[in-house]
């Protein structure tokens, strides 16, 4: 019951009409006003942003804002943090490409939209980082590879919060979104860029065929999901992250068995 309430509730209002507007106001000057709200209700940290907050000229300006060059050290690990979020869940992925978030059973086919790739990553294993409105929204390289396969799946988003997870209409795998695959020293890497709902958007900045670990490379115009996945058993999660953690670009994730 709860489900098909909160869903139905998601439904009236993720319209087009609706999503319009709200990123023609975000990008719009007179949103500059919000600015200070904003950074008020969600108690963001200034210090390691690239301008003083005054400086930007709207709301989705400062939603996508830089952060000073040296504000995320990149770690010394195979694997590392390619946003600041949180850790929604990782383990490992089912034998028929399966994989659980909050519960809910997802596949790998239909997330990926092909058999054959998600064959691959079976035996593998995955991570979910959450990035709330809060959070810095650009997204990061987590491993040094070569792209060999990127495209874009999907036309709506719903949202990927706690709730939306929970209740949702599968949104990891039916949101638009963004997949990239890396060929890397340990294997081949997914990297899954998950819109969400109202600011359905997902931008690279990033169009080289190499990938640098935390070398930025896209970024999200609103709170959203970046979904890992590993192929094998080449990569063990750090010990120190657990479910629920907050992590940062660069922080280790994963080291080479």
């Amino acid at each position: 019951m709860k489900k098909r309430l909160y869903q139905s509730m998601i439904e009236l209002g993720n319209g087009k009409t609706s999503s319009a507007a709200l990123k023609r106001f975000a990008q719009s000057a007179i949103s500059r006003k919000a600015i200070p709200g904003f950074i008020n209700a969600y108690k963001i940290e200034l210090g390691d942003i690239e301008r003083p907050s005054g400086q930007y000229t709207s709301l989705h300006d400062f939603f996508t804002r830089s952060l000073k060059a040296d504000a995320r050290p990149v770690a010394d690990a195979e694997l590392v943090s390619p946003v600041d979020g949180r850790l929604e869940i990782h383990g490992a992925i089912q034998r028929d490409s399966q994989f659980m978030v909050k519960g809910i059973d997802y596949s790998l086919t239909e997330l990926l939209g092909s058999g054959q790739m998600a064959k691959r990553y079976a035996n593998g294993q995955y991570a979910i980082l959450y990035l709330s409105p809060a959070d810095y929204h650009r997204i990061h390289s987590p491993i040094d590879g070569e792209v060999v396969k990127q495209y874009m799946l999907g036309e709506r988003s719903y949202p990927v919060n706690r709730l939306g997870l929970t209740y949702g209409k599968s949104p990891i795998s039916g949101n638009r979104r963004l997949i990239t695959e890396l060929d890397t020293p340990h294997g081949r890497v997914l990297v899954v860029k998950v819109g969400a709902m109202y600011v359905n958007s997902i931008e690279l900045t990033e169009f080289g065929n190499e990938w640098q670990k935390g070398q930025e490379v896209a970024y999200f115009s609103f709170g959203s999901t970046v979904a890992l996945f590993f192929e094998g058993g080449h990569l063990q999660f750090d010990s120190k992250i657990h479910d629920g953690d907050r992590v940062k670009v660069g922080e280790p994730l994963a080291y080479m068995v």
